[in-house]
C-alpha cells in the first residue's frame, strides 16, 4: 500500500470550506451595493489565497477554492445552464440535528428552455485557483452533478411545451455537461468532482415517497440519474480523474435523508463510469460499509468518516479501526480518507469553527499516512 500521484488521494476532502468572516462582510456589502463586484472579486481572491494556503499547510495534494465564490453547492451553477432560470415559488427542504428541525427555503428553478451551456461555468473560478496553487498541488473543481437539476423540482419543473417527452430533456442535459466537461478540461483541469445528493437521498424510503410525488419512478431513477452523468463524463479530456461525491444533505449542520447505500450500491458502483466516490460514513444514518462490496477492481472510494458537522476530532485509532472494517469488503488499496461532505455547503457554513476545520484536515492527513504509509 501506498500514497496516490492521482486523484482521489490518500487524504483529500469534499471541496467546501468555512467562509472567513471579511468575505462574508464583503457579500454583504456586495448585495447591499455598498462595493462594486470588482471590490468583492478582490476580496475573494484574497479569501481563496488564504484557503489554499490552509490546505497546503494542512498536508493535502489537492487544493479547492473551498467554493468561496458561490452562496450553494449547487444552484450557483444550475442557474447558469441555458435553459434554466429562478422560480417564482421556493423550495422547501426540512433538515434535522440533534436540537430539531430546520428548513431550508432557497428560490426553486423551472426549466423554460432548451438547456444548453452559453458558455463555461466556473472557468474563471478553476483558472484562478490553477494559478495560485503550489506546484505538486493539484487544483480540484466541484460542480452539481446532471440530476441536481431536476431531482427537487420534478417533472413539474421541466416545462412541458419545452420538453413534452422527458428523454429530450435528459439528452440536451447531458451534452451540455459534456460541453462543460470538455471546456474546463482544456483549461487544464485534471480533477472534476460531480456532487449528488439524488444518489445518497433515494437510500430513503421517504425520499422515494417524495419522488414519486414529483412524477418519477422511484424504484428507476437512481438508474436516469447514472445514465444522464454517464453522458456528461463520456468523452472526459484524456488525464481527468472523475469523481462523485454522496451525501445525505448538508446544511448548517443538519441532514435531510438517511439510509444505507444498499438501495443503489450495485448499479452506482458498476454502472457510474468515475473513478471514485465519496461516501459519507460519519455515523448511523449511513449504515454499514457492506455496499462496498460491490466496487469493482479500479475504483476507489473515499470513506468520509470525519464528520463536519460537529466539532469533536475524531481519534486516529478510531478512523484506523473504521478503515480496516471497510477493507472487510473492499481492498483497502481501493480506499482513502476524507471528511464526510464539505464544512460549507451553503455560505452559512456548519456549526464547527476554523481551528476545527484545521484540526480535522490534519487528521485525515496523519490518518492517511498511517494507514497507507
Amino acid at each position: 500500500m501506498t500514497q496516490r500521484s492521482s486523484p482521489p488521494f490518500r487524504a483529500d476532502h469534499v471541496g467546501s470550506l468555512l467562509r472567513p468572516p471579511t468575505l462574508h462582510e464583503a457579500r454583504e456589502r456586495a448585495a447591499e451595493g455598498v462595493i462594486s463586484k470588482e471590490e468583492l472579486r478582490a476580496v475573494e481572491d484574497e479569501a481563496i489565497r488564504g484557503v489554499v494556503d490552509l490546505q497546503r499547510k494542512v498536508g493535502l495534494q489537492s487544493a479547492t477554492d473551498g467554493e468561496f465564490r458561490r452562496a450553494s453547492w449547487h444552484m450557483d451553477f444550475i442557474y447558469q445552464l441555458e435553459g434554466v432560470s429562478k422560480s417564482d415559488e421556493r423550495l422547501h427542504v426540512k433538515f434535522h440535528n440533534a436540537a430539531g428541525d430546520l428548513e431550508f427555503s432557497p428560490p426553486g428553478l423551472q426549466v423554460d428552455g432548451k438547456v444548453g451551456l452559453g458558455a463555461p461555468i466556473f472557468a474563471e473560478h478553476f483558472a484562478y485557483l490553477k494559478s495560485i496553487v503550489d506546484p505538486g498541488v493539484t487544483p480540484k473543481l466541484t460542480i452539481p452533478s446532471p440530476s441536481m437539476v431536476y431531482y427537487r423540482g420534478g417533472r413539474s419543473a421541466v416545462a412541458e411545451t419545452v420538453y413534452p417527452d422527458l428523454e429530450d430533456f435528459f439528452a440536451d442535459l447531458g451534452a451540455a455537461y459534456a460541453e462543460e466537461v470538455k471546456a474546463i478540461g482544456e483549461l487544464g483541469c485534471t480533477y472534476l468532482q460531480l456532487d449528488d445528493t439524488s444518489l445518497a437521498y433515494l437510500n430513503d424510503p421517504a425520499q422515494r415517497e417524495l419522488v414519486a410525488r414529483m412524477g418519477f419512478d422511484p424504484e428507476k431513477l437512481h438508474l436516469r440519474n447514472i445514465k444522464t452523468m454517464n453522458a456528461a463524463i463520456a468523452a472526459k479530456p484524456e488525464g481527468m480523474a472523475i469523481t462523485t461525491h454522496l451525501c445525505r444533505g448538508n446544511f448548517r449542520s443538519s441532514w435531510a435523508a438517511e439510509g444505507s447505500y444498499d438501495f443503489v450500491a450495485e448499479a452506482l458502483f458498476n454502472e457510474l463510469n468515475v473513478d471514485g466516490y465519496f461516501l459519507e460514513f460519519d455515523d448511523e444514518r449511513s449504515g454499514g460499509f457492506e455496499p462496498l462490496r460491490y466496487v469493482p477492481k479500479g475504483k476507489y472510494v473515499v470513506l468520509g468518516l470525519v464528520t463536519t458537522k460537529r466539532g469533536e476530532l475524531e481519534s486516529v485509532d478510531s478512523l484506523e479501526r473504521r478503515i480496516e472494517q471497510a477493507a472487510k469488503y473492499v481492498d483497502i488499496d481501493q480506499l482513502c480518507l476524507s471528511p464526510q461532505c464539505g464544512f460549507s455547503s451553503t455560505e452559512e457554513g456548519n456549526d464547527i469553527t476554523e481551528e476545527q476545520e484545521i484540526r480535522k484536515l490534519e487528521r485525515i492527513v496523519e490518518t492517511a499516512a498511517r494507514v497507507w504509509g
